[in-house]
């Protein structure tokens, strides 16, 4: 059997194209996947600012909880959203180790500023430190001398370079509260280069670093210095020692790295479940596709089946000539795919990178293991593919065998039947469990496993559909085209089989790239439209860098204006939970937000209070009067009390907390935005004209406020679409692969019409009308399947039936549907005309 497979695939290479194809792509989606996943289990995090010390200590980064299931006890742990900071206490005992300099270590927000207030770096890479921890790096003057008074600065100096100053000029720094006026001392370095190469560095005087980290008795971290000939173990032992009990950690080697940047370390835990849900996805699409594709390469082989049948080709021969000749092919294109993969894991990971998804610090982890991995899935999604395919033709007695290759079965079989219909219901029960879930980590990928089980129904009752939509079909295009619109009913009618392999991966087409699309629209709308009707403020300030405290008071002083709200957003957990929260200036809050208050009042808000969302009351099982635990982002809990139960958590977040207490656990403490409500006389212009002494805040009226969210929104979505964007473009290829493979295949056909007297513009015009009759079904049954799993998903996030979808939008991934289908049509059409039909009569199918 195995000579047999391989002189069938040597002889019928392009029937196999198309099984090739798809096993390529799918090989190369999984081994991405895997290569993100496994970059979120074992990537390096490079280490910089510490590279001198080998031994850095720091307070536990981690979030630890105990957990019990079926009499197991485990310890779950999950990186913190900010830097947790170590009480000098620890800095104290680690200096009672003989032989071991302790250096600290302050780490601080800190921008500079162009004349126009426009910050020359993003947040996550401007940073302020104390001179006194430079030699961590090391840092080592190039220019100057070190900051020795208050408000002198030493910048690195690409850093120097780029603001245009020298040392003895002045720039703007925003830290702390407010931007201030520094003088630069001197120009620094680290070895062979100008700056480090993921961070600007700005080095203060210690008194002013202490005062702008705003941790006082605390430092961001410790570097140990062992004397020489110091044994680094024995160190390293003698600080582990000395503190224990107080929950540091003592970092070597690359552990090094998650303490310089936190936010690599919590991208590796957004890697590892982007990268599980999109290869389990993948996988699922790359299965049913892959199993179509086989599916249609079989029936174009059925009178070759049957003829090995008739000879005396046992069912079990041919099942496993079958198989080898997948194993076959998917032996070359899983090792194809695979090394295709790779090139695929290096552009998803620099387009994160490049849409701020993650820090260019976590860097891209490749191993042999995705690329075995994705290999053995390949043979053996090939290998179920085929077997599945065969089942019917191999079984068979060789006389309904040869019966079968003639014409087509008006009836389909009774375990395909029952398995459609399970298909059916097991997606209308996935619906009802999607329209329950209210948080986008449990919906996301129910909404993709609801989808890819309708597209399993979709194909197996594929042929019933078909019948019945060409029944309608050929009665309406008989009347427009008597020739070739009757030629198209007929086929359509006849082929019921191969028209639904056509229409099951192009209805999965639009039904996964209308889904993709419109989760993320119809959940941005929902958090846009609560935000829009919630804001009440007339006026917003708001800076890159964020807005310093200073100016919120300067706004207060304005006349006319009322009250001043200063927002920060954080993301916190109650107990396991975790939720999105905003910290707020509680006075005045109700006048310039309203975020919809179904219990309680937010006048009650104070220092020690907080409003929550009635999703998070839900889950905590808390309501006005009670307390709840919150851990914030740096693993301090706060215990506050429950005074408001709101429904508009999508636009405002689950938490609404008091400013001071989100300020104080956050790495930037200067608000995302300051609110603004005052008497009817307000306008503009005061508001700018105090602001001229803060650079780069604006004043935004409430248009502006809403072009910035839908910015926002737009840049956040973009991960999302270039990430499951790839399983809309293996869809894609999957309807091209098929419509070629089924245009193909028909030469004889074609070539019988035209001896019999159809010439080929009616031949081509038969065919247009069959690709015009394929995408409607396949649009209209894939536009079904979105739209009913958007409710779902609807109704469970938004708490409404109606999903967000832009109209411009729908109609472009149709119309591209459709350009794929004529083009994947009429291109293959043509070349199959071009010969003489007496001649294409004679060759082999």
């Amino acid at each position: 059997m195995l000579f047999l497979a391989l002189r069938t695939l040597r002889a019928r290479k392009g029937g196999f194209v198309g099984a090739f194809v798809a096993l390529v792509c799918a090989a190369a989606l999984v081994t991405a996947c895997g290569a993100l996943l496994e970059t979120g289990l074992r990537g390096d995090i490079r280490v910089e600012r510490y590279a001198a010390t080998d031994t850095v200590v720091t307070a536990d980064q981690n979030l630890h909880w105990t957990k019990h299931k079926k009499g197991k006890t485990k310890v779950k742990s999950k990186p913190l959203t900010e830097h947790a900071w170590l009480d000098d206490a620890a800095v104290d005992r680690l200096r009672t180790i003989p032989g071991v300099e302790v250096v600290p270590e302050l780490t601080f927000s800190a921008h500079v500023l162009t004349a126009g207030g426009r910050a020359l770096d993003t947040d996550d890479n401007a940073w302020g430190h104390a001179w006194e921890s430079a030699r961590l790096t090391p840092f080592g003057l190039r220019a100057g001398r070190a900051p020795a008074a208050a408000g002198e600065i030493v910048l690195d100096a690409d850093l120097a370079r780029r603001a245009r100053v020298e040392v003895g000029g002045t720039v703007t720094v925003q830290a702390g509260s407010a931007p201030g006026a520094y003088r630069v001392v001197g120009v620094a370095t680290p070895p062979g280069r100008d700056a480090l190469a993921r961070q600007a560095t700005v080095f203060f005087g210690a008194e002013d670093a202490r005062r702008l980290a705003g941790h006082p008795g605390q430092v961001a971290a410790v570097g140990l210095f062992p004397a020489p000939g110091a044994d680094p173990g024995t160190v390293r032992k003698a600080a582990k020692t000395a503190l224990a009990g107080i929950g540091a950690q003592v970092r070597t080697g690359t552990d090094r790295g998650p303490a310089e940047f936190p936010a690599a370390a919590k991208a590796r835990v957004t890697l590892i479940s982007l990268g599980g849900a999109l290869g389990g996805t993948s996988l699922l699409v790359a299965v049913l596709v892959v199993v179509g594709t086989f599916a249609l390469s079989i029936q174009q082989r059925r009178r070759e089946i049957a003829l090995l049948r008739a000879i005396g080709a046992t069912p079990r021969q041919i099942r496993r000539m079958v198989g080898r000749e997948a194993l076959v092919v998917g032996l070359l294109a899983g090792a194809l795919g695979a090394f295709a993969g790779l090139g695929l894991a290096r552009w998803l990971h620099g387009r994160f990178v490049a849409f701020g998804a993650m820090p260019d610090t976590l860097e891209l982890r490749l191993s042999p293991f995705p690329l075995i991995g994705a290999a053995l899935l390949t043979l053996v999604a090939a290998w179920t593919a085929a077997r599945v395919s065969v089942r019917r033709a191999a079984r068979v007695r060789p006389t309904e065998a040869l019966a079968d290759a003639a014409i087509e079965r008006p009836r389909v079989g009774v375990g395909r039947l029952i398995g459609g219909l399970i298909a059916a219901a097991g997606y209308a029960v996935l619906l009802l469990v999607l329209s329950g879930l209210d948080t986008e980590p449990k919906s996301t990928p129910v909404t993709f496993l609801t989808v890819i089980l309708a597209a399993v129904a979709i194909a197996l009752l594929g042929p019933i559909v078909a019948r019945a939509a060409t029944a309608v079909f050929g009665a309406v295009v008989g009347r427009l085209s008597p020739v070739s619109g009757f030629l198209a009913a007929r086929n359509a009618r006849a082929a019921a089989e191969r028209v639904a392999a056509v229409v099951t991966p192009l209805s999965l087409a639009v039904a996964m790239a209308s889904t993709i699309l419109f989760t993320q629209t119809t959940a941005s709308h929902a958090a846009q439209e609560q935000a829009k009707a919630g804001t009440l403020a007339s006026y917003t300030l708001a800076a890159g860098p964020g807005v310093p405290g200073r100016a919120a008071e300067a706004a207060r002083a304005v006349p006319g204006v009322e009250v001043v709200t200063e927002v920060l957003h954080t993301l916190v957990r109650a107990g396991q939970d975790k939720f999105p929260a905003q910290g707020v200036t509680p006075k005045g809050l109700e006048r310039t937000l309203d975020p919809k208050t179904k219990s309680g009042s937010l006048t009650a808000m104070t220092d020690t209070t907080v409003a929550v969302s009635d999703l998070a009351a839900k889950t905590k099982g808390v309501g006005i009067g009670d307390d709840l635990k919150v851990t914030m982002g740096d693993g301090v809990v706060v215990t506050l009390k429950v005074v408001a139960v709101y429904e508009r958590g999508l636009g405002f977040g689950d938490l609404t907390l008091p400013y001071a207490v989100t300020a104080a656990h956050v790495d930037r403490p200067a608000a995302a935005a300051v609110l603004i409500s005052g008497t009817p006389a307000l306008s503009r212009e005061p508001l700018r004209r105090a602001m001229a002494d803060f650079p780069g805040v604006r004043v935004l009226d409430r248009g502006e406020v809403e072009q910035a969210r839908r910015d926002q929104a737009g840049t956040q979505a973009q991960v999302n679409y270039v990430a499951m964007g790839l399983i809309i473009a293996f869809t894609g290829i999957a309807v091209v692969n098929t419509l070629v493979m089924a245009t193909s295949a028909r030469r004889r056909e074609f070539a019988l019409l035209q001896l019999v007297g159809t010439t080929r513009r009616q031949v081509m015009r038969m065919l247009r009308w069959e690709t015009g009759a394929v995408v409607l079904l396949a649009a209209g049954l894939g536009s079904l399947v979105a739209y009913a799993t958007l409710t779902a998903y609807s109704m469970g996030m938004t708490k409404s039936a109606s999903p967000y979808a832009p109209p411009v939008t729908y109609a472009t991934v149709v119309v591209v549907a459709a350009v794929l289908a004529l083009v994947s049509t009429v291109v293959p059409a043509r070349v199959a005309l071009r010969g003489n039909p007496a001649d294409t009569m004679g060759l082999r199918d």
